[in-house]
């Protein structure tokens, strides 16, 4: 029932629509991880604004053994990238904390990727630019993103689309198949995004669209995700004084 290219013509023009309210003659900065995401984002972004508007930025820490692929994605999209490796920021970062605080390991994960996002920042509004947010829907719903991190943005394209979606958009796009088809890693803890979740996106994203899942364990798993990192996806709760207190 997903017609993919219908889709992609809208969210081409819901970019431009952004573009035109949200920084007229501005460029799309997307970080580029090689991933399906990132590569989705970039194409649709060219496809609205033209290849001289948008600009790739890769963030490998260190080294990054699949670097290649984001290189591949730039050189078919023919936009101009960046590269800016994050390893002596995450080191000059980890050696400034007190070292009597013990950095724990969730902290360690999700220090690369509020990193990247500082640098994304950095980058765009040096250029008159707007950081594009490549989660997706699956991702979101289980709180597969760091907060301040990946999750941020300034336009978001596939937060309402899951990974069976971008995937066949991506296709309709006629980006390379290896990395439409990509096995998802995080890059952070060195397991592929299943693994960690503990099911598939497949079975995610029937369960998102219909409701129907299987495996009770499986079911009950996601419920707990989901609702555990709904914060991620709400604006920050805030204190509102009555009336009277004015």
């Amino acid at each position: 029932m997903f017609d993919a290219l219908k889709i992609k013509n809208e969210c081409v023009s819901w970019i431009r629509e952004f573009f035109e309210k949200n920084g007229k003659d501005s460029n799309a900065v997307v970080g580029i991880s090689g991933g399906k995401d990132s590569s989705v984002v970039a194409a649709l972004c060219v496809e609205a604004l033209g290849k001289d508007r948008v600009v790739g930025v890769m963030m490998p820490c260190g080294e990054q053994f699949d670097i290649d692929c984001s290189k591949k994605l730039i050189e078919h999209l023919d936009i101009k990238s960046y590269t800016v490796n994050i390893k002596e920021i995450q080191n000059a970062f980890s050696s400034s904390l007190p070292r009597e605080l013990e950095i724990s390991s969730q902290t360690k994960i999700n220090m690369p990727p509020r990193i990247r996002m500082t640098v994304l920042y950095a980058v765009s509004q040096s250029l008159n630019g707007r950081v594009a947010n490549t989660c997706n829907l699956s991702e979101d719903w289980v709180g597969y993103s760091t907060r301040y991190g990946d999750a941020a943005g300034d336009f978001s394209p596939l937060s309402n689309l899951t990974v069976t979606e971008v995937k066949k958009i991506g296709h309709v796009l006629g980006l390379p198949a290896d990395l439409v088809d990509k096995t998802p890693i995080d890059g952070l803890c060195g397991k592929t995004d299943e693994e960690n979740l503990g099911f598939t996106y497949a079975e995610l994203d029937i369960y998102i669209r219909t409701g129907k899942m299987d495996n009770e364990e499986t079911k009950k798993r996601i419920d707990y995700l989901h609702e555990r990192n709904l914060f991620k996806l709400q604006l920050m709760p805030s204190y509102k004084p009555g009336a009277e207190e004015f």
